[in-house]
Parts: structure tokens; sequence; C-alpha cells
């Protein structure tokens, strides 16, 4: 297996890097190895700050396995949901550091961490499931609807519009956006704020505050693989 995702032991963070081509893409063997870091970073007890190449954060799910087959495309939906299950219940804090431009499950994955940092630029974040002939699948539907303002609730998941770094940051997709100079600083003194705080008591916050939205989805994964998505 080709390595698509790195992982670096930073000093006060876990830096994960997916690395797979032009556009990025979650195949399957990129998001095994996503949780293969994230094994890692969790015996570790180490912050994680998940990031992508200069320019492009991720561009969605591979749509070579999407187009190959119905029961490929099932379960790679399948684990890129138990992926956002996951990262949303990581029992150390999360942040995305987003390099460039997150679109379909690449803005899902900043809708499952803790804290979201982009780069102000000519970037593209958001979900254009609907403008590329897909019906929303119900596990994005409840990310979505658990972390956008209900006004760019409708506009992103119904709408499919898509929007530049600053308005992802008034819809909620990211939590900051800063300078490109800058990108790389923010992201360390934020992994180092969070790596201050009491771990136990954060993963026992985050499970208690997200205690419904994690049995949403797993309803919503069930929902899924129940449907032809």
């Amino acid at each position: 297996m080709s390595k698509l995702v790195s992982y670096q032991n930073q000093e006060s963070y876990a830096l994960i890097t997916i690395d797979n081509g032009k556009a990025n893409a979650l195949s399957p063997d990129v998001i095994e190895q996503i949780n293969l870091c994230l094994d890692k970073a969790e015996k570790n007890q180490k912050v994680v700050v998940l990031t992508g190449k200069a320019g492009m954060f991720c561009a969605g799910f591979d749509l070579s396995v999407m187009k190959h087959s119905h029961e490929s495309a099932v379960e790679l939906v399948k684990m890129g949901s138990l992926l956002s299950k996951r990262l949303l219940s990581f029992p150390t804090p999360v942040i995305a550091a987003c390099s460039g431009h997150a679109v379909a499950k690449g803005a899902f994955l900043l809708l499952s961490t803790d804290y979201r940092i982009g780069i102000d630029g000519d970037f593209k974040i958001g979900l254009n499931e609907v403008a590329i002939g897909m019906t929303m699948h119900q596990v994005g539907i409840e990310l979505a609807r658990n972390r956008l303002t209900p006004r760019y609730f409708n506009r992103s998941v119904i709408n499919a519009e898509i929007f530049n770094p600053g308005q992802a940051l008034e819809a909620g997709f990211l939590d900051l956006v800063v300078k490109p100079k800058k990108f790389e600083k923010t992201v360390n003194k934020v992994a180092s704020a969070m790596a201050s705080l009491d771990l136990k008591a954060h993963r026992a916050t985050k499970l208690k505050a997200r205690a419904e939205h994690l049995a949403n989805l797993e309803s919503a994964i069930e929902i899924d693989l129940n449907s032809s998505l």
C-alpha cells in the first residue's frame, strides 16, 4: 500500500497530512491510513492537526471508487461516515488546518473536527453533492445541521452553494481564517493551546455535549446503508 497519509510528531500535536494526488481525494486506502494515524495519536495522547497539501485540503470521495459500483460507493460513504463519527468523539482535540479547497467530504471533514482554521484566498469550500446529481446522504445532512448556521444550512445542503473562506467562516465550516503567511504559526498556536487543556475533561465534555449528535449520526449511518444513497 502506497503512503497517502503521513504522521509527524510535533512538539504539542500530531500532524496528519493527506497527500493523494491533485484532488486529495478520499479512497478506502486513504481513510484506512487516516485511521491508522489516529490510532497512533490516540495511543500517544496527542492533539491532532489534520491537514492537506498546499492549496487543497480535500475535494471529497474518490470518484473512481464511487462510480465503480453501487457496493463500492456505499462502502466508501460508510467508511467516511464512520471517520466523521470517530473524529467527533476523538479523545483528544482535533484541529482541521484547511490548507485550501474543501469540497464535499472535504467540507464534511471540517464539520467533524473541534476547531477549523482556513487560509484567506481564492479557495472553494462547500457541499456540491446536489450540483453534481447526488442526493445528500443522511449523515451529511446531520453533520451540516449540527455545525452550519440555519441560514447557510439550506444554501449549503439543498442549494449546493460553494463559498470562499470568509463566507465559509460565516456559514460555520470554519472557526478562523488567516492570511497565508500566518497559517502555520496560527495552527501551532491553536494546537499548543488545545494541548494545555485537561484532556480527560475535554473528552468527557465533548462526549456529553455531542451525545445527541453522535446518536443521530449512528442512526443516519444505518439509514444510508439501507438506502440507495
